[in-house]
């Protein structure tokens, strides 16, 4: 995981009255008629990359390898959709349904979804980075540091993320697809195997055989990947767009202008029964 650079503040640089490197960037730089990318011309990025490895480059800085473009292109394509189960597909939906002038907000509010419960592998590649940090820091054994993450996550009474799934009860096929191809191409490497002994080590101590969720498995693959946990949230949200924008496209043009939750669908009132406000009130 990458170190962070120190972030200066805007009251150092009105204390040294220089505002020379205020606004810098490594991504790109732009002249009259020419652009570059990681210093890249755009031309033959256009000409000579795939979209998976022009957006490497773009985020990582570096061309990637044959192996890195192959998986990177993997965790592009596993997500794509899984009908309604996403909590994100909902609210874009229900955001479209009501502002049909325009997609963007739809948009807008499936990407806002994203979180902890909502498919983010963040939390599990927290726990697989700071796993992996123990083991290297105390010497452990994979198998000895993975039962202390998962003493660890039990003693705060916390579920250890990335493990189980609301329809997929035995096997989750997307992330044992991806899983499989990984390892075809090589690429599973020590912090995804620590991220396996995780989840035998949660079997052992819950005897529930919960399997790995796509969140898990891809914060495992980013992992590998040399992604820090920040990157990785947002990879995921920006990943799941396209299926996003199909949802909200489809709710405009096909769907029901303001949706409803009906009490044929849940909705239900539990509080209290009919009162009325006292005559001297």
């Amino acid at each position: 995981m990458a170190k962070q650079a120190r972030r200066r503040s805007v009251g150092e640089f009105m204390k040294s009255g220089d505002w020379s490197d205020y606004w810098t960037t490594r991504i790109s730089r732009a002249e009259a008629g020419r652009i570059w990318v990681r210093g890249y011309p755009l031309e033959e990025i256009v000409e000579k990359l795939s979209y998976a490895e022009a957006t490497w480059l773009l985020l990582r800085g570096e061309l990637p390898t044959k192996q890195q473009a192959a998986i990177w292109e993997l965790t592009l394509k596993i997500a794509m959709d899984q009908q309604f189960i996403s909590s994100a597909a909902c609210a874009a939906r229900f955001v479209a349904s009501a502002h049909p002038e325009s997609p963007i907000p739809g948009v807008a509010a499936g990407i806002l979804a994203h979180g902890s419960v909502t498919g983010s592998p963040r939390p599990a590649a927290e726990m697989i980075y700071e796993a992996f940090e123990l083991m290297q820091r105390e010497g452990l054994t994979r198998e000895q540091a993975a039962e202390r993450t998962v003493e660890s996550y039990a003693a705060r009474g916390e579920p250890a993320p990335g493990f189980g799934h609301p329809i997929h009860k035995e096997t989750e096929p997307r992330a044992e697809l991806l899983r499989r191809k990984v390892k075809e191409l090589g690429g599973w490497g020590e912090k995804a195997r620590l991220f396996e002994a995780i989840h035998d080590a949660l079997r052992r101590r819950t005897g529930k055989d919960l399997p790995i969720n796509l969140a898990g498995m891809i914060a495992a693959v980013y992992c590998e990947l040399g992604f820090d946990p920040i990157e990785i949230e947002a990879l995921a949200a920006v990943g799941y767009g396209y299926a996003i924008v199909a949802h909200v496209v489809e709710e405009i043009r096909e769907g029901v202008p303001l949706r409803i939750i009906p009490d044929a669908l849940g909705s239900k009132y539990i509080g209290p029964p009919e009162r009325h406000i006292p005559d001297d009130r």
